[in-house]
């Protein structure tokens, strides 16, 4: 019987160029147990990604900020401490680094991103006299709330859709993802991910990207 399935996207389910690999959409929408997308994207992404690929969107986005299973929204986030963080960095002459129309951030309910391109030392500085921190998703740097994780989002939708976290699959890449390997019964690093998510990993795949994903599938089956 097929664990359920806790996946990232990018990194995980995409190339090399981010792009999102097309074998993915009929391994996801064929997977025969509840697939939650969790990532560090807006919440409009997973849910796309899950409804294009015939699932009932179960995500979590937002690196656990909010969460959305059967017509439930659960929020963990809170975006004003995020803002206040965003526009102190500003004022210290930082940029977001998304330009003026930010779609990076447009549609994020409960955390700021900040380009990797921009200064990391003075946005952590920030985010920890306003009591937040700074997670390195290897696309951009997310600026939350320290008790929100892709891992405790996961745990709180398991509980809506009662079933055991400790029985699931999980797999990722980036250091968002090790609080879900260690909730997860199972967790995959892919042969591309950082080296704290393959130590957090009770297995690496030889695959990189979107072919690391299947080969942790087809272990799996």
């Amino acid at each position: 019987m097929a664990p359920p399935l806790a996946v990232d996207i990018d990194g995980t389910l995409s190339r090399p160029d981010r792009s999102i690999d097309p074998r993915i959409i009929d391994a996801l929408g064929s997977w025969p147990a509840p697939v939650i997308v969790a990532t560090g994207k807006a919440l409009p992404f997973p849910v796309a990604l899950a409804q294009y690929s015939g699932l009932e969107p179960m995500v979590v986005a937002e690196n656990g900020g909010i969460a959305v299973a059967e017509d439930t929204l659960q929020v963990h986030g809170d975006r004003a401490a995020a803002d206040a963080v965003a526009e102190a960095y500003q004022r210290q002459g930082h940029d977001l680094g998304f330009g003026e129309l930010d779609l990076a951030n447009k549609w994020r309910e409960t955390e700021i991103a900040v380009s990797r391109e921009s200064p990391l030392e003075p946005l952590e500085a920030i985010a920890a006299e306003h009591g937040l921190e700074v997670v390195d998703s290897e696309y951009a740097y997310h600026v939350k709330s320290p008790d929100v994780s892709k891992g405790a989002a996961f745990e709180a939708l398991a509980a809506h859709l009662e079933f055991d976290p400790g029985t699931a699959l999980a797999v990722g890449d980036s250091p968002n993802d090790v609080s879900l390997f260690e909730v997860a019964g199972t967790g995959v690093a892919v042969a591309n991910a950082t080296p704290d998510a393959k130590e957090a990993a009770d297995i690496v795949t030889s695959g990189s990207y979107a072919d690391g994903f299947l080969e942790a599938l087809n272990t799996v089956l």
